[in-house]
């Protein structure tokens, strides 16, 4: 006895199977994630945080679409028998589409990074309450507290790496200078990046939220030594901050 043939399942059942399992997984997101990076951790977070957050998002979305079409030409265009498909040589909407559409993802996160951008480059026009100078050299550190006096200066050496004291919730500015080559200041978890160039003096404002270490290290290649040139970021409180200052100011008397 024949088997009947089995039904064929229909386009909108197939839909379904494809679109299913992404519902699913954007239904079990109850809040959208750092990708790496922690809020409130600095006001730099605070600030760029969100940015970071809709680039990759986008990057997501670009990606699910784009996948999707190869999953649709694959499953619903495949070869069905040896006619030749019907040729078209124009389609203006999608041209179009696919031409406006890239822009304007590229113009929106441009604009985004450039409010952000200059956001956390602006200069207090009040003062901050703390200045520490940053400079890099090959292949280490050093920090310089004026509060302490002028020749309150930390110097470290790829082995052994120097600490650069920040008071919790207090602004600081850094002043950043290099005494050779092209480094870059980098502390991951507060999404600090900022060039130390020589013959440039760069700055930066921001607050520490959060006690604790953090890892800091050069992410420009600057020669031999370059993947040694760390140092760590010790936020202490307010009064623990003072009291580092007045030792510093001790050691120089």
């Amino acid at each position: 006895m024949p088997l009947e043939p089995r039904p064929r399942r229909s386009h909108s059942g197939r839909k379904l199977a494809l679109i299913a399992p992404l519902v699913l997984v954007l239904a079990g997101c109850s809040s959208v994630p750092g990708f790496g990076y922690k809020k409130g951790l600095s006001s730099v977070n605070d600030t760029s945080l969100s940015l970071w957050q809709g680039a990759w998002i986008t990057a997501a979305i670009v990606g699910v679409f784009t996948a999707g079409l190869i999953l649709w030409a694959s499953v619903f265009h495949r070869k069905k028998n040896e006619e030749f498909p019907r040729q078209t040589q124009y389609h203006i909407p999608i041209e179009v589409a696919y031409t406006i559409i890239p822009f304007v993802i590229v113009a929106v996160l441009f604009a985004f990074t450039a409010r952000d951008e200059s956001r956390i480059t602006n200069k207090s026009p009040i003062g901050v309450m703390h200045d520490i100078s940053v400079n890099g050299q090959q292949w280490s550190w050093q920090f310089t507290y004026p509060e302490a006096g002028p020749n309150a200066t930390i110097t470290g050496t790829p082995d052994q790496w120097p600490v650069l004291y920040l008071p919790q919730g207090e602004r600081v500015r850094l002043t950043l200078t290099s005494s050779d080559v092209d480094h870059g200041f980098w502390i991951p978890a507060f999404m600090i990046q900022m060039q130390n160039l020589p013959g440039v003096t760069n700055h930066l404002e921001f607050t520490a939220n959060k006690l604790g270490d953090y890892p800091g290290r050069c992410n420009i290649l600057c020669g031999r030594d370059h993947s040694r040139m760390q140092f760590t970021v010790r936020v202490v409180t307010p009064a623990q901050y003072h009291d580092y200052i007045t030792s510093l100011k001790a050691s120089q008397s």
